[in-house]
């Protein structure tokens, strides 16, 4: 169904690419800010979403797992706490706010988080176009200046039409791709992290047994992955392989916490570039390759209790790379190098799994050619001012704005939740600004000369 209004007389003046949480967020500062004032200004948004449905990091949602930022950093509350989109909002609507509140928790399950941002997006379906792939952004000129963007989708299940429509603007905020080690093989028996579920769902419910299942991966999410699968295959051997000696603790303390703050981004921004690379270096441990402690302590108990009962389902190979990996027949081999001695183990593994985390998609993997008229400083990084506005050719006066890919201008923050309410805000309020002066400029009356 077509939600969205196309053709050469409806003109956007924006239109985001992707609906995740951070365009769902804009979706929702844009929609209170239209509420507010009589009839919006005559601001039109929409945005486009290549999945059918709202979903994120749906073969990640284990049913245990809990949300590694408080429910306080929702869509809304940092930026306006008296939002009806907040997630205590939500609590109530679905009646469990007191059954909430009596956890005593900052953070909850992610399956639940997931179904309030699915709540949220339910309420805004008239903005977001589902199936519509972006698969091409072009400049439009006239006079001399890029004005527009004409931006088309197909939907993939049918890629042989296309729809354009044209906008004064585009927020793409097309999340992150998995990541894959060089030269990896995907199969039905080597798989990256973000399907976990799924695949686990078939091979549970598959006539094939499964002995012995390896994860590659040293954060959160391979060790999650560890985790399920080891209560979800209870006749398997399950094998986490890294280069560290052991899970790196995440520090969540209350001052290493200061970097996710918004006023961070503030002093991130303006710093000279060797301050930015030692921020970003000395708090890594706040989000990269990192684990929660509790999770942890919880693996380290289930290998306790293994050896007391003779029987070690739960192998840690620290200290060590997958060298090579060969698939025959039903089976992988996986190529384990030991790095202190340079012993090598084959494991003979009926699953691999890449928990080998994500990256942030180029610009230019969804924009083509206009990629070509943003600029770009000595390091060849994008150009993005403050208000998360890429810095274009002075010919342009279309504009793009990103949500993610900004980690190198705005800090760690430019990809996770933490700040994802304040920065709507700032792109929500940078807009309509530029959408008040344009319309106030194309008002004024032409002078005689």
């Amino acid at each position: 169904m077509t939600t969205l209004q196309s053709g050469p007389d409806s003109i956007y003046d924006l239109l985001g690419i992707g609906f995740g949480p951070s365009n769902l967020a804009l979706a929702i500062a844009l929609h209170e800010r239209a509420a507010e004032s009589a009839g919006g200004d005559g601001f039109r948004f929409g945005f486009l979403e290549k999945q059918p449905r709202f979903g994120w990091h749906r073969g990640m949602l284990i049913d245990d797992a809990t949300m590694q930022v408080s429910f306080l950093k929702d869509l809304v509350t940092m930026r306006d706490p008296t939002s009806d989109f907040s997630f205590l909002c939500y609590l109530r609507e679905q009646g469990r706010l007191v059954d909430f509140l009596n956890q005593k928790t900052l953070f909850p399950l992610r399956i639940e988080f997931h179904d309030y941002f699915e709540w949220a997006a339910a309420r805004l379906t008239q903005r977001v176009e589902y199936s519509a792939e972006v698969c091409s952004v072009r400049p439009v000129t006239e006079d001399g200046e890029v004005r527009y963007f004409d931006v088309a989708t197909r939907d993939p299940r049918a890629p042989g039409r296309s729809t354009v429509r044209r906008t004064r603007g585009i927020c793409v905020a097309t999340g992150l791709e998995p990541h894959l080690p060089p030269d990896a093989l995907l199969s039905e028996r080597v798989w990256h992290n973000s399907e976990l579920l799924p695949r686990v769902d078939e091979v549970v419910h598959s006539a094939r047994p499964i002995r012995r299942a390896v994860v590659l991966g040293a954060g959160q999410s391979a060790a999650e992955a560890v985790d399920y699968l080891h209560r979800r295959l209870p006749d398997a051997e399950i094998c986490s392989v890294f280069a560290k000696y052991g899970y790196t603790p995440a520090d969540d303390s209350p001052f290493a916490n200061r970097i996710f703050d918004p006023e961070a981004v503030d002093l991130y921004y303006g710093a000279p570039r060797e301050v930015k690379q030692s921020l970003l270096d000395y708090h890594r441990s706040t989000n990269y390759s990192v684990v929660d402690v509790d999770l942890i302590e919880a693996l380290s108990r289930t290998m306790y209790q293994e050896k007391v009962q003779g029987v070690s389902r739960l192998r840690m190979l620290n200290v060590s790379r997958i060298r090579e990996v060969e698939s025959h027949g039903d089976e992988v081999r996986v190529t384990v190098e030991f790095l202190p001695t340079g012993e090598r183990e084959v494991l003979a593994a009926d699953l691999l799994v890449y928990a080998t985390g994500y990256q942030p998609q180029g610009i230019g993997d969804n924009l083509g050619e206009i990629g070509k008229l943003c600029l770009r400083d000595e390091e060849d990084a994008l150009k993005v001012g403050r208000d998360h506005r890429v810095t274009t050719a002075p010919n342009v006066t279309a504009d793009i704005y990103l949500q993610g890919g900004t980690e190198h201008t705005h800090g760690l923050t430019s990809t996770l939740l933490s700040t994802t309410a304040v920065r709507a805000g700032e792109i929500c309020s940078s807009v309509l600004a530029r959408h008040a002066a344009n319309t106030l400029e194309a008002e004024q009356p032409v002078g005689r000369g």
